[in-house]
């Protein structure tokens, strides 16, 4: 009778096998902790400073920054539940999860914009009074907030979960930039229609990066090719590694956003020379591309 393998010993690496742990690196727990505190702080104060003042850019600026507090909390959650090890049920771990977090963090945004599009055209159509002052005075408060929170994320910004909550942070910073320019031109006395037309501009920006998150998030869950990796010079390398005669079934994707896996079978000419093409392969993959987490099936060549 077959004796079942724990656990530990699927899931441990060997003498040989790729350095890579199946969990998420990142450093964002704390910084993504303080960011969340701050975001939802000071949407409280401008929320009530954009019912009294009226705007529709400190509302919409609020707006963001509520949404951005919900997605800084769910970001959070996903960089916990990033660092948790590999299991029997999931074998790459959950270091995943930061990319589901980012692709919604970035869908989100969408209905934000809408929202604020569906406002703005409102606004312009049946222009309300405004108090500019009030409008300015809070969104310099919101400008300080912003830039703490960007500056806090922008610390582990090669994390495509953080960076995503980044995005959010700095729309909510355009956001506040609008809000000052809006409040300063009414008063001044410029048009009220100041306020829907900043805002709308800020949406434009905000949809535009929105936009490469989730495209990213989407080739990242689909495996596809990472950003800056040739599929077909990978394999031509592969190729050219000594004692090779060809490479099929060649798949590169991504672990998380940093970690790059490959597989791959490949003819031999001899079996007896395996470990040293192994060890060429390795090293090629490493030196030229940063690959160190491979999986290579070799395949002697057929004899006819």
């Amino acid at each position: 009778m077959l004796q079942e393998p724990k656990n530990s010993e699927l899931l441990s690496h060997q003498r040989g096998d790729s350095e890579y742990v199946h969990q998420s690196d990142s450093k964002s727990k704390k910084l993504l902790a303080a960011a969340c505190f701050l975001t939802l702080g000071f949407a409280v104060i401008e929320i009530i400073g954009g019912y009294v003042s009226n705007s529709l850019a400190l509302l919409s600026d609020a707006g963001h920054m509520v949404t951005d507090s919900a997605s800084l909390l769910f970001a959070l959650m996903a960089s916990i539940l990033s660092q948790r090890a590999a299991s029997p049920q999931y074998s790459y771990g959950l270091a995943k999860a930061e990319v589901v977090s980012a692709l919604i963090n970035g869908l989100v945004m969408f209905v934000v914009v809408g929202w604020i599009f569906y406002e703005a055209i409102q606004r312009l159509t049946n222009p309300q009074p405004v108090h500019g002052l009030g409008v300015a005075v809070v969104a310099v408060i919101g400008l300080l907030v912003n830039i703490a929170v960007a500056w806090t994320l922008s610390k582990d910004s090669k994390n495509i979960n953080t960076k995503a909550a980044l995005l959010h942070v700095l729309g909510d910073l355009l956001g506040s930039v609008a809000a000052i320019l809006a409040g300063l031109i009414i008063f001044f006395g410029g048009p009220e229609q100041a306020d829907p037309i900043l805002s709308m501009f800020v949406s434009c920006l905000i949809l535009k990066s929105s936009y490469s998150i989730v495209k990213t998030s989407l080739r990242l869950l689909l495996d596809g090719v990472p950003d800056g990796l040739s599929y077909h010079e990978i394999g031509a390398t592969m190729s050219n590694v000594p004692g090779i005669l060809s490479v099929h079934d060649l798949h590169i994707w991504n672990m998380t956003g940093s970690e790059v896996a490959l597989s791959a079978h490949v003819t031999i000419n001899n079996f007896q020379n395996w470990p040293e093409i192994l060890d060429l392969i390795r090293e090629a993959l490493d030196a030229k591309y940063g690959i160190t987490h491979i999986t290579v099936q070799p395949e002697e060549e057929s004899k006819k």
